[in-house]
């Protein structure tokens, strides 16, 4: 069963502030990465065709698909997990999210629709989105 992860995207204010520092990135890179201490438990599920799901201004607003998840050092020899995506952004209907503190597990059916071919993102307040979704218009 495929299971997703969802994370804080520190930095960034936008898809394009993401754009930019993967493709940095992949100057030297072949795929964007991200490392990040704890190694995930369903780190198998995560694999089989599992993304990650960004959270920037308080809500989810693009995923990329996890291609490889590798346990690595860091210079000063403490165990790391590497995060390596897909360099494909894809924009989501944008689902409001609390912050919180390293990562989260996302299960399918939570995890918000991909925006269509063409589609725009409508940023709306996250207040405004969960009362909304709450009200189950979204």
């Amino acid at each position: 069963m495929t299971i997703h992860m969802v994370k804080l995207c520190v930095g960034a204010e936008s898809i394009d502030d993401m754009i930019a520092w993967q493709a940095r990135q992949m100057k030297t890179l072949p795929n964007p990465i991200h490392r990040t201490r704890a190694y995930p438990k369903q780190a198998e599920q995560m694999l089989q065709g599992g993304s990650i799901y960004w959270v920037v201004k308080r809500a989810i607003r693009f995923r990329q698909r996890i291609i490889d998840i590798r346990k690595v050092d860091d210079d000063e020899g403490r165990a790391l997990c590497e995060l390596h995506f897909d360099p494909e952004l894809v924009q989501t209907y944008a689902q409001p999210k609390r912050p919180f503190q390293g990562w989260r597990y996302l299960k399918p059916d939570d995890a918000p629709r991909d925006l269509k071919s063409g589609e725009r993102a409508i940023d709306i307040p996250p207040d405004l989105g969960e009362a909304l979704k709450a009200a189950g218009v979204w």
